[in-house]
């Protein structure tokens, strides 16, 4: 731990990720769009002072503000740029040597008589050496001007940011005969010389003048592409403006995947009482298990040293009471996310962006695969869909979707439409799994309600408390919480129909398909009025569940992505458990599903079918129209799935126990990720171990799993706890949630006020 200037990091050191992709020591760097460039220097005056070098720099740097600009001009001249709209003004000035002119410049903006720019780049020195063909007299004389320099540079730097570019290394190769004596060995000594002069006098201070020296590494990587070996190419000196870039910015911006330069965020109320409670429940805790040793300690047995005997203990250990069982699980809790909050919030572990290659998916993939044949057991039931069929397919699922997004594979848009599956397939089985349960055990009651509500929301809600997000953030479980209770209202409103009904007349299968095909037709209306859909959710306090950047869009765009699959799950359950009680499918253990001619067609046809989406799948070209599509086409591939896994009787006979435990915790897999296995909200890398890639991902994956395992076990504990089965408790309790919440919404509305 070097300390929590990114900024320094930023300017400094990095390394390439392939070829174009800069990746910053210990940080994420930004992209800025022209908007959000425009939007962070508004009203700003910036100046561009040097040589040919600063020249490209100051074109590549407005490109960003506006793609358009052509490079036009006089190249051996001043060169001004406004963009009138969000008023900002950018100039070059020609200065190629620091001189006595350069100084009388930098001096007009000391003494007040001239607007002091917002932000001064500067650097020369290649046509001293050119004009002087390299002599050390030249070198001599550059130490004394830079000298001059460096007092009005510093005392501009108290008010402006001001950044001295070091000169970049040159290809000798290819330097013309009038460039030869731009050699790297004069390039350093001009470097070293401005290094050691500027700060000298204020090396103690804050306001520094900052040395851009990460364009030298840059340059070691790429100068060999350049035209005249002098000159670097368009896309080194684009690196160069986009960490410029960063480095104002980011502060002003704060964008999520720019953590340069971007300092710690201070704690919020409710992170503060947050931090209060776990702290209490640690002590608390302690203070128990202290009382209980001791207590142990007195009555443990001991020798009786006149008959040699042992004496047994008058008091056996005392019963774990539900207090401290609270506090034990809170405990734990309260460590966890303290390790969640220094991951993702403090500037205390590194972060670095994501860099897309086939082999970083594709290779995990083979991995894991191998080692969940490896771990093949029989099932203990042979049913379609079974308890240890669905955590396997729901482990191997969270599996690629991990690698998926640590990846960084999203930009890949065949991996895309396939991941794009397998979040469909997650909620086709919550349609499959909450409808099966309704129709069989007919248990409406509001016990089995407020255990899947607390089981689906209690990490998330912890995590919006700790990290400061809106719930709508963890898209994935406000999406399975609303279909929850979509279906849930469905099944339970008048008439309820459940299987045990259903089977003394069979005209209530037919009330059910009304309801469901009612059902249907209300998510049809919602997919296509946007209007009506936000106005739905954008109801207080409503909103403050489901907005996200002030808005709902976010939420309509999650919800109708994948609008039918939870309908597609419960119309399968239904009609898989009709074909079960009319005894139409065989589930022997090594039996088809059904007679041998039929299940080779039906299979036959689902291998064609499963593979006939992944060709359309990987041929698509465009996201948007892709994502068009995908509602009503994914349910193929999620059929022709479960219908090869379970038609051949060997196959549904077996599965996978490796993949089968993620499944039991793939819920807290996929909330945790995004702060401790990734980082900065999933846009880039958690780096515990900096400068071993793979080293570090096994640590960060190994800590990752074991805590979400134990958020798991803590659910679980809670929920028997906070949510007893007893109706009249239960509902006191309910009314205790109620105010907790309202709690928080009070507190969220006083944060707000004050950040206005």
């Amino acid at each position: 731990f070097k300390g929590d200037d990114t900024c320094e990091y930023l300017l400094s050191s990095g390394r390439f990720l392939g070829e174009k992709v800069w990746q910053p020591h210990s940080c994420m760097m930004h992209k800025y769009k022209n908007s959000e460039a425009k939007n962070c220097l508004i009203d700003k005056h910036i100046v561009f002072l040097g040589d040919s070098r600063i020249r490209q720099l100051f074109y590549s740097f407005i490109k960003i503000i506006n793609p358009q600009v052509k490079e036009e001009g006089n190249k051996h001249g001043n060169i001004p740029f406004e963009d009138k709209s969000a008023s900002i003004k950018v100039d070059f000035l020609w200065y190629p040597e620091v001189n006595g002119s350069m100084r009388q410049r930098i001096k007009s903006w000391t003494e007040g008589s001239v607007a002091k720019p917002h932000i001064i780049v500067a650097g020369a020195a290649t046509w001293s050496i050119k004009l002087h063909n390299g002599s050390n007299e030249a070198l001599t004389q550059y130490k004394i001007n830079i000298t001059s320099i460096a007092p009005l540079l510093e005392k501009l730097a108290k008010s402006s940011d001001v950044y001295w570019v070091l000169q970049d290394p040159v290809y000798e190769d290819m330097l013309s005969e009038s460039r030869k004596m731009i050699t790297n060995e004069k390039i350093d000594a001009y470097n070293e010389a401005a290094v050691r002069i500027l700060n000298s006098s204020s090396r103690n201070s804050r306001a520094k003048v900052k040395v851009f020296s990460v364009s030298k590494l840059i340059a070691r990587e790429t100068i060999m592409k350049s035209s005249d070996g002098l000159h670097l190419p368009e896309s080194s000196r684009d690196t160069n403006a986009m960490i410029l870039m960063n480095v104002y910015c980011n502060k002003i911006m704060k964008p999520i995947d720019g953590s340069c330069c971007q300092p710690q965020p201070p704690l919020t109320l409710i992170q503060k009482l947050a931090f209060c409670f776990f702290t209490l429940s640690i002590i608390g805790y302690l203070i128990i298990s202290l009382i209980h040793r001791n207590n142990y300690r007195k009555n443990k047995s001991c020798t009786d040293l006149e008959m040699g005997e042992e004496k047994k203990p008058t008091i056996s250990t005392p019963h774990v009471s539900t207090a401290e069982m609270l506090l034990h699980c809170f405990c734990k809790l309260g460590l966890i996310m303290t390790y969640f909050y220094l991951c993702d919030r403090a500037n205390l572990f590194m972060k670095e962006n994501k860099f897309y290659t086939h082999s970083s998916f594709f290779i995990p993939i083979v991995y894991i695969l191998v080692l969940g044949v490896f771990y093949t057991e029989n099932t203990k039931e042979t049913k379609v869909l079974n308890r240890e069929q669905t955590d396997e397919w729901k482990g191997w699922m969270q599996l690629v979707i991990l690698i998926y997004h640590i990846s960084g594979a999203s930009t890949f848009l065949p991996v895309y439409m396939h991941i794009r599956v397998l979040v469909a397939a997650y909620l086709f089985q919550t349609g499959y799994g909450h409808f099966s349960y309704f129709w069989i055990k007919g248990d409406f009651g509001v016990y089995r309600v407020c255990q899947v509500l607390f089981r689906l929301n209690f990490l998330v809600v912890v995590l919006c408390i700790v990290m400061d997000r809106p719930y709508q953030f963890y898209y994935f479980v406000p999406l399975v919480t609303v279909w929850f209770m979509i279906i849930y209202a469905t099944l339970a409103m008048w008439p309820q129909i459940v299987q045990k009904k259903a089977n003394g007349n069979c005209l209530w299968h037919f009330g059910l398909l009304l309801k469901l095909i009612c059902l249907l037709a209300c998510i049809y209306f919602l997919s296509f009025s946007q209007g009506a859909f936000e106005k739905i959710f954008s109801f207080w306090p409503l909103s403050k569940c489901f907005e996200l950047n002030g808005n709902v869009y976010e939420w309509w765009f999650r919800w109708k992505l994948d609008r039918y699959v939870v309908f597609h799950g419960m119309l399968f359950a239904f009609i898989y458990l009709a074909l079960q009680k009319r005894q139409m499918i065989s589930e022997g253990k090594g039996d088809p599903l059904f007679s041998s001619r039929v299940s080779n067609v039906v299979l036959f046809i689902s291998i064609v079918s499963f593979l006939t989406y992944s060709i359309w799948a990987s041929s698509c070209k465009n996201k948007t129209e892709c994502n068009e599509l995908h509602p009503s086409v994914s349910v193929l591939q999620i059929l022709a799935f479960i219908l090869i896994r379970n038609i051949p009787g060997y196959v549904r006979s077996v599965y996978s126990s490796f993949f089968a435990w993620f499944g039991k915790i793939s819920l807290e897999l996929f909330i945790c990720q995004y702060h401790i296995w990734l980082a900065a909200d999933t846009k880039g890398i958690l780096v515990l171990i900096p400068g071993y890639p793979m080293f570090n991902v096994i640590v960060s994956t190994f800590i990752f799993v074991c805590v979400a395992h134990e958020i798991s076990q803590i659910t679980n504990d809670l929920a028997q706890i906070v949510v007893p089965k007893d109706i009249s408790t239960l509902l006191k309790r309910l009314l205790c949630l109620a105010g907790f919440f309202s709690g928080l919404l009070l507190f969220s509305a006083v944060q707000e006020q004050s950040k206005h």
